[in-house]
């Protein structure tokens, strides 16, 4: 019976005794996320401790989650990617150990592994993380620290949409743990403010570890846009679009999308943030694909704007050079030195412009109108990155520039123009003197997307069954 136990058990242990293999080479390496707690922890005041939580699971329906993104703070400075964990950042040593950090996991767990996908652990944080001082999560509570002896005690806004739970070492435990031991009950603005000022430093300027892999994020994006220009046609779905987009990202390597697609034909073109995805044929209209891939935690935003047909109307072009027009002005200011605001400032500026040329408005005020977001934003683990966005570019920041026009049915215009939503976006790195477009392998001059329309994708030739 013994041996039958320990077979048993063996049999149920030993597929997740070792980390899994065949899996990417080119991810952040323990020394990044090492030295990236290096600078945080140089940023920190005296006598400080930052803790920093990881983001809950989400229910997908029922009993089955979404597929789990991780906080990306943790991420950055961890490199740990699985729920219901804490990490401790200390300013000076502390103990007779002379940690400066600690980190708490997941607990394996055999049976729950089989079910959900392998875990760390602390041996595997240890070994693959870079960590010395690592605990499982459900130790926590009992964890000897005295909060009450820090000056400054540095954190996030609290995850939310947290599900309670009486087990020891989930996230809801581990975040009622920390408010007890740390008397709070209320969150602290100046805490959080903190917090945000020493992430928002660091990540706005990408390390040369993350402009590898901004670069691979963008480029695979470009290739997706590119394909989908060759492809598209009439009596093509927007989902069949935005699915050319998934595939593509997935052929790369990427684990899916930055954020959730927006491929909006026509009208729908005209929703900002339209994610249904769900006309059945595009038809002789603006297909307007603003899709980014998420590679290894770092997501791309580009957004193409393309004839169904592959031929822009006199209105479509009319507008579509407007927008063209009002990047290249933003580009020109692109370099280190410039106040971001000015980026916004600009491209509003041209586009006001264009607009009162072509009768569609009469005051410059009224661009807004057609033109309601900014220009730009921080780009990198986060769609919408950390960074200081009142500050000045400098060199090795990555912002997007995405100046657009929408001009919906029923607008105080001509009708001629409804139903035209033009934005082109791409992702600029800031250099000294200059910039950089990562996403410039996709086309961006009108005439360009007309010319690459004519060639044929691989995607013309599959063939499904009738359903």
């Amino acid at each position: 019976m013994k041996q039958f136990l320990f077979l048993f058990v063996f049999a149920l242990t030993a597929p997740f005794a070792h980390s899994q293999e065949n899996l990417p080479t080119d991810y952040l390496t323990k020394e990044f996320h090492q030295g990236r707690r290096e600078a945080f922890r140089a940023l920190m005041p005296a006598n400080s401790v930052a803790v920093v939580f990881s983001y809950p699971e989400r229910v997908f329906s029922k009993d089955i989650n979404y597929n789990y993104h991780g906080n990306p703070d943790l991420y950055y400075l961890a490199g740990y990617k699985e729920p219901d964990a804490i990490l401790l950042l200390f300013k000076e040593p502390q103990g007779t150990e002379k940690y400066t950090e600690v980190l708490f996991v997941r607990e394996r767990n055999a049976a729950r592994e089989m079910w959900t996908g392998r875990r760390l652990g602390i041996e595997g944080a240890k070994s693959k993380l870079g960590f010395t001082t690592v605990y499982n999560g459900k130790d926590f509570n009992a964890f000897a620290i005295d909060f009450s002896k820090f000056d400054k005690i540095i954190y996030d806004k609290f995850p939310t949409d947290v599900t309670e739970s009486n087990h020891p070492d989930n996230l809801f435990a581990l975040l009622k743990s920390f408010t007890s031991k740390a008397g709070i009950t209320t969150e602290n603005e100046a805490s959080i403010d903190l917090f945000n000022n020493i992430t928002n430093s660091l990540r706005e300027i990408k390390t040369p570890e993350e402009l590898v892999l901004m670069r691979k994020t963008v480029k695979l994006s470009c290739v997706a846009h590119n394909e989908v220009m060759k492809a598209v046609g009439p009596d093509m779905s927007e989902n069949e679009a935005d699915g050319i987009h998934a595939y593509i990202h997935r052929h790369y390597g990427a684990e899916g999308e930055g954020y959730p697609p927006i491929v909006g034909a026509g009208a729908n073109g005209c929703i900002l943030h339209y994610g249904e995805n769900n006309a059945t044929k595009i038809d002789n209209q603006l297909l307007l694909m603003d899709v980014g891939s998420e590679y290894h935690g770092y997501s791309a935003d580009v957004t193409r704007t393309i004839p169904a047909n592959g031929k822009f109307t006199e209105e479509q072009k009319a507008i579509y050079q407007i927008v063209y027009d009002a990047q290249e002005e933003v580009f020109k200011l692109c370099k280190e030195g410039t106040p971001i605001q000015d980026l916004n400032k600009k491209a509003k500026e041209v586009i006001a412009t264009g607009l009162i040329k072509l009768g569609i408005i009469t005051d410059p005020k009224d661009a807004r109108i057609y033109y309601p977001h900014g220009c730009s934003h921080f780009l990198g683990l986060d769609v919408h990155d950390k960074g200081n966005y009142m500050g000045t570019l400098k060199e090795n920041m990555i912002l997007t520039v995405e100046p657009g026009i929408y001009i919906p049915a029923n607008s105080k215009c001509d009708k001629k123009w409804w139903n035209i939503g033009v934005r082109i976006e791409d992702d600029i790195l800031m250099l000294k003197n200059s910039y950089e477009n990562l996403s410039a392998e996709s086309p961006r001059k009108w005439q360009d997307i007309e010319a690459l329309a004519k060639q044929k994708s691989t995607f013309n030739e599959m063939k499904f069954p009738k359903i």
